[in-house]
Parts: structure tokens; C-alpha cells; sequence
């Protein structure tokens, strides 16, 4: 299979993203912060996620780049890649719509924040980190590359690993019974499994 099909796809995947991240991110500026739990660990693990974000366009750019980490490009790797791009920029979209002016791209409570229980939020409670590990897995499957394809998956795995705790304690201190409520009855990232 031709290298550009591969590099269109994660441009647009890329594109697609940051479009519909953009206009939340800029609301989300809008609101003030009520409270702010920002760390350095939190700005770490930002900042590691924009790099895995990157390298995948860094391959698009330039994909000599990374030639070392290279191996042979399957069609049905990158239709199905593409596909679980799609359904996972689709869970992306709805858990930023869902969560409306209460989404935050770090550990933050917003004044008037409120507790999102319904959408996508009825049955898992990080939706938006399922889109992220969906998104990562369809690049690695799109994207022919050691290094480059399973970047993204990697730096959101770690992310989620040492930011899941935190966050979720701040929204028990923030929510108390009704968060507690909200975890008894739904699960972290699969509907009834986990």
C-alpha cells in the first residue's frame, strides 16, 4: 500500500481533533477557575501527551525520519484503523459536547461547575480518555511505524495511569456523595467491565 494513504489519514484524523477540541478549549478559558489542581506532575504529563501527539505528524512531515521503525504497511491494518479513528473522534465529540463548559484540559474545577452524568457519561466516567486509547490504537494500526504509529496510545496510557487517582479525588472533594454515587453505579472506561 502507497505511504501517502497512511499520512493522509492521520493528518486528518490530526485535523479533526484539534477542531473539535479548539472551541471547547476556548470556553473552557472563558469560565474561571474555581479551583485549580495543577501540579507539576500535571504539567509533565500535558506536556508528554503534545509530544505523542506530534511525532505521528513529525512521520507525516517527514517520514524518513523515522525509517528505522518502519515495517510494511497492510491495507486491512489501515482500513481498520481508519475506522476505529473515526468512532473514536466521534466518543471524542460527544464527551467534550456532553461535558460542555466543565471540560478542562488539566486538573481544574470551574465556578458553576457541574457534576455530567448523562450522554456518554451515563455508563463510563472517562469517556474522553476511552476516545484517546481508541484514537491511539487506530494510529498505531494506520500508521507502518514502530516508534511513530503507537506514540500517541503510550504517552495517553502513562497519562492515565498517573493522573486517573488525582483527578477522580477531585471530583469527590469537589461532588462528595453524588461523584461517589456516580462511580458505584458506572465503571472507568468499558460499560459493565472496567
Amino acid at each position: 500500500m502507497s505511504l501517502w494513504i497512511p499520512r493522509v489519514v492521520v493528518l486528518l484524523a490530526s485535523i479533526v481533533m484539534i477542531a473539535i477540541r479548539a472551541p471547547h478549549g476556548q470556553r473552557s478559558r472563558q469560565v474561571t477557575v474555581a479551583r485549580s489542581h495543577r501540579g507539576v506532575l500535571e504539567i509533565v504529563l500535558l506536556t508528554t501527551a503534545w509530544v505523542g501527539f506530534f511525532i505521528p505528524l513529525i512521520w507525516v512531515a517527514y517520514p524518513p525520519i523515522f525509517k528505522f521503525a518502519e515495517y510494511a504497511t497492510e491495507p486491512v491494518s489501515v482500513v481498520g484503523g481508519t475506522l476505529l479513528l473515526a468512532f473514536s473522534l466521534y466518543v471524542f465529540f460527544r464527551s467534550h459536547a456532553d461535558l460542555g463548559t466543565n471540560w478542562s484540559i488539566t486538573l481544574e474545577v470551574r465556578e458553576k461547575h457541574r457534576l455530567v452524568v448523562d450522554g456518554v457519561y451515563r455508563r463510563i466516567r472517562h469517556p474522553m480518555y476511552l476516545a484517546l486509547f481508541l484514537y491511539g490504537v487506530g494510529q498505531a494500526l494506520v500508521l507502518a511505524n514502530w516508534f511513530a504509529g503507537p506514540s500517541y496510545f503510550v504517552v495517553m496510557f502513562v497519562m492515565f495511569c498517573f493522573r486517573l487517582r488525582a483527578e477522580e479525588h477531585m471530583m469527590v472533594v469537589t461532588f462528595g456523595k453524588d461523584y461517589e454515587q456516580y462511580m458505584a453505579r458506572t465503571k472507568r472506561l468499558i460499560p459493565g467491565v472496567w
